[in-house]
């Protein structure tokens, strides 16, 4: 029963072994981690189009249901900029940003998030990520971090501007360049600068300084601390709210609200598909991030847990004020870096963010707005990645074309379109590849038992002997292409007497595919050439035994296509059908 229990509560597991030196290394990652979501939570709720509290709130009990029900020991989860824009745009679509209505249609997207992943991984449905090809969610997020580092512009110069889309956004701002504020575009160049500085500049001169490199790449992350307490003294000392320049303002001092989301029938069918997107997106974010670390400790993930795990923070930050979150990629390297071992360090981060929500806030009220742009900026534009696009194009033009298509669609329409069009591209090619599957004909490579394509290597062969390989399971999508491949192989061989389907890499076959080989087999037949099969799998002959083609096929099933070759050359045109009492003394049935 225990054992039963744990899989789905992980912190059964990993709690009965938890002792002083796993404590003081979660507490310290947790430490650290709090002080880095800090100024995070605040910019990506702003980011969303909602009140700087939101972020705190949905760093808080989110945090703390992924460490119950979550399986990566060192994942943070919390609010992240892409899917912070994808709640803009979808919330955007039903209610004004800022507005009552707005935060409503947030908490609901949250609840309909979290229901969508727990029902994904109570059905087990984890393999649903891989429709995401990766080139897909890499032009995803590198058009997306375009969009976002160019909507923050508008809070650097001090100047208002919209849109979801680049044109949008780009029409805006410079139509509203003649506004800019002064001060606000000093504090907003300065804190970017200073920030990428720290990101690349920091550790070395810590480690110059005699500091240890663990330590100093920590203290370097936690740059946007000192960038918010230099920008909020500025603003105090120089009193430039007074010169136009945007601060957060108050924030509420106090503990997640109970919130309950809005149960509006309409409004819930409006926001199913965005919530839908959001959630597949941001599992994909997540899992990856969670593997990869993961895989640094030689532990492991379940994917169909983890959609649990992100379900309940979901859900929590529905009934808790917050709105979507996911796995972060840098809190999480971060969190990892620092040394935590078990998902009790994010719990301990949500008791921090917690502490800060009641206790500091008042602190924050003067930080520039400027600065937290400059922060997302920082942030999403070590996301965008301009390499990739040119290593898919040399190695596939298809996944290029996907890449390609996310990314200037995400550009110039929005993340959802984005999103719909990579994966609907993603798709077709694979529908179009698998109906076009690679088959080579092959001979024996001298002295070997090895076959390979005759049109890469000197290989033996027999013009009454024709052997094809096809490298793919056969299915529906290639059934007739497997007939005329076959056929037309056939008539560029006019001596051939045998044909042997050479099927070491057939994972399985579908009744289509059945029927086809049936076909095959009959006009050979009409042909005066026999169908043979060779290195067929188990599990394939295990479900050709249960349909009627093996009694009706003209030709044999070999164990090896080397076995094959060898009988069908010394048999000649003579060599009589397979029957049932060879079968099973080779062990094929």
């Amino acid at each position: 029963m225990m054992p039963r229990l744990a899989h789905y509560l992980p912190v059964l597991e990993w709690g009965r072994a938890y002792g002083s030196t796993a404590l003081m290394n979660d507490l310290v990652a947790a430490g650290i981690v709090t002080i880095m979501l800090i100024p995070q939570s605040l910019a990506y709720a702003m980011l969303a189009g909602l009140p700087p509290e939101v972020g705190l709130y949905a760093s808080i009990l989110p945090i703390l249901a992924y460490a119950l029900f979550g399986t990566s020991r060192s994942l943070a989860v919390g609010p992240v900029a892409v899917i912070s824009l994808m709640t803009l745009t979808a919330a955007s679509s039903v209610a004004s940003p800022g507005s009552a209505e707005f935060v409503a249609a947030a908490l609901v997207l949250a609840l309909l998030s979290g229901l969508f992943l727990l029902l994904m991984g109570v059905l087990k449905l984890g393999f649903l990520a891989n429709l995401l090809s990766h080139p897909v969610v890499s032009g995803f997020i590198t058009a997306s971090g375009i969009i976002i580092a160019t909507s923050q512009l508008k809070a650097i110069f001090g100047i208002s501007a919209s849109g979801e889309a680049m044109p949008e956004l780009v029409e805006t701002l410079i139509a509203n360049l003649g506004q800019t504020n002064p001060a606000t575009l000093i504090i907003g160049v300065l804190s970017t600068a200073f920030l990428f500085w720290v990101r690349k500049g920091l550790k070395p001169l810590l480690i110059k300084a005699g500091l240890q490199p663990r330590p100093a790449d920590l203290m370097a992350k936690a740059g946007p601390i000192a960038a918010v307490a230099a920008a909020t003294l500025a603003v105090v000392l120089l009193d430039l709210e007074e010169r136009g320049v945007a601060i957060v303002g108050d924030i509420p001092q106090s503990l997640p609200p109970l919130t309950m989301p809005l149960f509006d029938a309409g409004l819930w069918q409006q926001l199913a598909i965005p919530a839908l997107l959001l959630s597949i997106i941001g599992f994909v974010e997540s899992v990856s991030v969670a593997q990869t670390l993961a895989a640094k400790k030689r532990q492991r993930i379940d994917p169909d847990q983890e959609l649990i795990g992100l379900g309940a923070a979901n859900v929590a930050a529905s009934f808790s004020g917050g709105y979507p979150v996911t796995g972060g990629f840098a809190r999480s390297v971060v969190n990892f870096d620092a040394g935590a071992e078990t998902p009790a360090a994010g719990a301990f981060t949500a008791v921090g963010i917690a502490i800060a929500a009641l206790f500091l806030t008042p602190l924050l009220y003067s930080l520039p707005i400027a600065t937290l742009a400059a922060t997302i900026i920082v942030a999403v534009l070590s996301l965008v990645d301009l390499r990739t696009p040119l290593t898919i194009w040399r190695y596939s033009r298809a996944d290029f074309a996907a890449m390609a298509t996310t990314i200037v669609v995400t550009l110039l329409m929005g993340v959802e379109p984005g999103v719909i069009a990579g994966v609907g591209l993603s798709l077709a090619l694979y529908l179009w590849r698998s109906s076009r599957p690679h088959a080579a004909i092959v001979g024996r490579v001298p002295e070997t038992g090895h076959f390979r394509n005759v049109k890469r290597h000197k290989v033996i062969t027999d013009p009454r002997i024709l052997t094809i390989r096809v490298d793919e399971s056969l299915t529906y999508l290639n059934a007739r292409w497997l007939e005329e491949f076959v056929l037309e192989a056939v008539a560029d061989h006019p001596d051939v007497k045998h044909l042997v389907l050479m099927s070491s890499a057939v994972n399985s076959i579908d009744a289509s595919a059945l029927e086809s080989l049936e076909a095959i087999n009959h006009r050979l037949c009409d042909a005066g050439i026999k169908l043979h099969l060779s290195e067929v799998k188990g599990p394939v002959m295990d479900r050709l035994e249960r349909s009627f083609f093996l009694e009706e096929l003209t030709g044999q099933v070999f164990l090896s296509q080397d076995e094959a070759f060898a009988a069908l050359l010394l048999a000649g045109e003579d060599m009589p059908p397979q029957r049932e009492d060879v079968w099973l003394a080779r062990g094929l049935i």
